[in-house]
């Protein structure tokens, strides 16, 4: 009995000053994912979008939140069954620890920056081919005016590709036209460009003002891949009119269009920013407005996105104080 008596009392050491500043360390720490799984329940909307960005699982996001709660004696989210509200106190500490969180997450790439001197970061912007020739040169030269030292790229990718690359952040955001936007992307609408009728000059229907949609009926139309916008678009009004329609050439590439139009193989359907004044010289053009939608281009980003310097220098070209929106970086709350 002696031996265990000894050993307990053995055990029962008193705390050093080593053993404080552990603690402290630990509950910095602690208190770190904490403000992390929190700021990203926010930002996302869920706990579950949360835990995927965070790489961790619902509970252990759930837990992180509900002991920084305990910690701050407040309560930070309203729960009910189908969803998270956030109170007045969440509120409150979300606009102090957000720019906590995005400062850590960003202190390697801007230490690395500050290192290498001012702007001389790295930006890729994902956009389809049509963005990129006729909406981003002016825009990009002006950016590489201000900003000579950024390492810029444009990853030429369209659909499906491009929302990969914000998806998995290999792409700072995206510059193109959208019509569905899923719930983790945020679209800002900038430009927007009308439907035009191509067709070559000696066309019978180019002696014609006012053209009708039925009167592009008898003749066949040269469209981009059905995957695309465009096609999903003419697609679309020609049925909702349940007026019959042939695609004779599915081609893709504006210029490629307007080529084969000019050299009498079809008819098209374009939009209004793909055209100049040399076009203008070489086909004949009707504004067609009237029966398709409008195109609109845009900024498109992954909600939650911590934009850089870089980033939001080039956004700025586009539209100056369109981030200033907070809905275009927040998803604002699900009905999970």
């Amino acid at each position: 009995m002696a031996i265990k008596g000894e050993a307990r009392h053995q055990n029962r050491r008193k705390k050093t000053p080593e053993d404080s500043t552990s603690a402290r360390v630990y509950y910095k720490g602690n208190r770190t994912k904490q403000l992390r799984a929190f700021v990203y329940t926010v930002k996302l909307g869920t706990l579950t979008r949360a835990a995927e960005a965070l790489y961790l699982s619902q509970p252990s996001v759930s837990l992180q939140i509900k002991a920084l709660e305990r910690e701050l004696d407040v309560t930070l989210f309203e729960r009910t069954r189908r969803r998270i509200t956030v109170t007045e106190a969440g509120e409150v500490l979300y606009e102090l620890a957000r720019p906590l969180v995005e400062g850590w997450e960003s202190l390697d790439r801007d230490f690395r920056a500050s290192l290498q001197g001012l702007q001389r970061g790295a930006l890729t912007i994902a956009a389809g081919t049509s963005t990129i020739q006729y909406l981003l040169p002016t825009l990009v030269q002006a950016f590489r005016e201000s900003m000579p030292g950024v390492h810029l790229e444009l990853a030429n990718v369209t659909g499906k590709d491009g929302l990969a690359l914000l998806r998995e952040d290999k792409a700072d955001f995206a510059v193109g036209s959208m019509l569905d936007v899923p719930y983790d992307l945020a679209y800002a609408p900038v430009y927007h460009y009308d439907p035009m009728l191509i067709m070559p000059p000696d066309h019978p229907l180019a002696d014609k003002d006012d053209i009708t949609i039925e009167d592009l009926s008898p003749y066949g139309l040269i469209l981009p891949p059905q995957r695309l916008t465009t096609f999903r678009l003419v697609d679309l009004v020609f049925q909702q009119r349940q007026i019959p329609y042939t695609v004779a050439i599915e081609v893709g590439g504006w210029e490629v269009i307007k080529h084969y139009v000019a050299m009498g193989l079809g008819i098209s359907i374009v939009t209004g920013i793909c055209l100049n004044d040399e076009d203008r010289a070489h086909l004949a053009i009707r504004n067609m407005r009237r029966y398709f939608p409008q195109r609109s281009y845009g900024v498109v980003m992954r909600k939650g996105k911590y934009l850089s310097t870089e980033a939001r220098a080039f956004i700025d070209l586009i539209r100056p104080g369109l981030l200033t929106h907070r809905e275009y970086d927040e998803s604002g709350h699900s009905a999970r």
